[in-house]
């Protein structure tokens, strides 16, 4: 099968092509297909035109165009679409309901009632865009806010079928009238030759000036910071903090706009500045390490429909690396964790079993080894990009089909 995925920005700077799309793509050629990946890198100006190849996958950058209002976003679409529709494919994928690929899957769809087209189009949600999602958080105007929910309406309901990442996005399609045979779960997952070698004392000692030097007690916060409110998270430490005074909180993350220096800030009003190992925005290459520095992850979420919706990449990586984790138990948290067995829960905004459930952690070493190898164990068991692959692969059938 030809599939082209066409994306809203381009592989470096955002999450979604590079940790959901390009490894989707990677396990669609292992299984034989032929997979190519269209962005507009208007994120990242400098790859635009550029052409490579992973692991079987095709990259292709478009070349930008000049950016005069509106005629510039007419351009980028028309250039992905054309360029989708120039390797003949059976499937075009497109990754998000808004922004360039929605207005591409816009595009396809009409072609595709002009009679123009017969290619299937499917499209991803991986987030809830509209109101209560991204337009509340994201930097846009009032205009862009309006426009973004109405292309995640009309973009889910007007494709051959839609993937989603999470359970919440799932019932979000099908209230929108989108029918369940059309709408298939394919959370985010961990490919098969991870990076992330097993947790262990002999990889908790790096050379990088940012790691802490202690690595008995050390707390990590994995982050973008939107997840969560800084006050919580400061309090949680500091009650961990109260309970081991050598414990460390290595930070690794940033936030969207700025928010990591009102959570560096209040930590310092609460004296805990020493404590403090903030490591910004980390190569993707250099992560294993990091990861390896920590006895213990956290991972905080506030009940919204945003969080509810997510699925996020980042509890993948812990749990590939192995690590023991503390969940706030929102969205998917417990499709990934099984409370007890692979990892702790806790209700959204209790801070106090929070602090309690990171303090048992890491005073017991063979509870934390106990629950970062079942984590481990149960994401490739269940959550690898090889297992999921089926599911798209199904996606991609038009009734009446069988999936071989």
């Amino acid at each position: 099968m030809r599939v082209v995925f066409i994306g809203s920005f381009g592989l470096r700077v955002k999450g979604t092509m590079r940790w959901r799309a390009l490894p989707m793509a990677k396990a669609l050629a292992v299984r034989g297909h032929q997979v190519d990946i269209i962005l507009p890198p208007w994120d990242c100006s400098e790859d635009g035109g550029r052409e490579w190849e992973e692991e079987g996958v095709g990259v292709h950058n478009i070349a930008l165009p000049p950016r005069f209002p509106l005629l510039f976003h007419l351009l980028v679409t028309w250039r992905l679409v054309s360029q989708a529709l120039t390797f003949k494919p059976d499937v075009v994928h497109c990754f998000k309901p808004k922004a360039y690929a929605g207005l591409s899957a816009t595009v396809l769809w009409f072609l595709q009632k002009l009679g123009l087209t017969k290619v299937r189009l499917v499209v991803d949600s991986d987030d809830w865009e509209g109101w209560g999602g991204w337009n509340e958080i994201g930097d846009y105007t009032w205009a862009q806010k309006r426009f973004f929910a109405w292309q995640e309406r009309w973009g889910l309901t007007h494709c051959d079928a839609v993937t989603v990442a999470s359970r919440t996005l799932q019932t979000l399609a099908w209230n929108l009238g989108v029918a369940p045979r059309r709408v298939f779960y394919v959370p985010n997952g961990a490919a098969i030759n991870s990076r992330f070698p097993i947790i262990n004392s002999q990889l908790s000692t790096s050379n990088s000036p940012f790691m802490p030097r202690t690595s008995r007690f050390t707390v990590l916060l994995y982050t973008r910071f939107f997840e969560f409110q800084a006050e919580r998270v400061v309090e949680v430490f500091e009650r961990v903090a109260a309970e081991v005074p050598e414990v460390k909180f290595l930070i690794v993350g940033k936030g969207l706009s700025g928010e990591e220096e009102k959570l560096l800030c209040l930590a310092g009003q609460r004296g805990l500045a020493d404590r403090i190992v903030y490591a910004g925005w980390v190569e993707p290459t250099e992560l294993p390490r990091y990861l390896a520095a920590a006895n213990v992850a956290i991972y905080p979420l506030d009940d919204n429909l945003l969080n509810r919706a997510r699925c996020s990449a980042k509890l993948v990586d812990l749990m590939a690396a192995g690590l023991a984790i503390v969940a706030e138990d929102v969205g998917q948290s417990s499709e990934y964790i099984e409370h007890g067995r692979s990892g702790l829960l806790v209700e959204a905004g209790d801070v106090e079993a929070f602090a309690q459930y990171a303090v048992k952690l890491l005073r017991d070493e063979s509870l934390r080894k106990a629950l970062g190898g079942e984590a481990r164990r149960q994401v490739y068991e269940k959550f690898t990009w090889e297992k999921l692959i089926e599911r798209i692969e199904s996606a991609y059938c038009r009734e009446g089909e069988v999936n071989e």
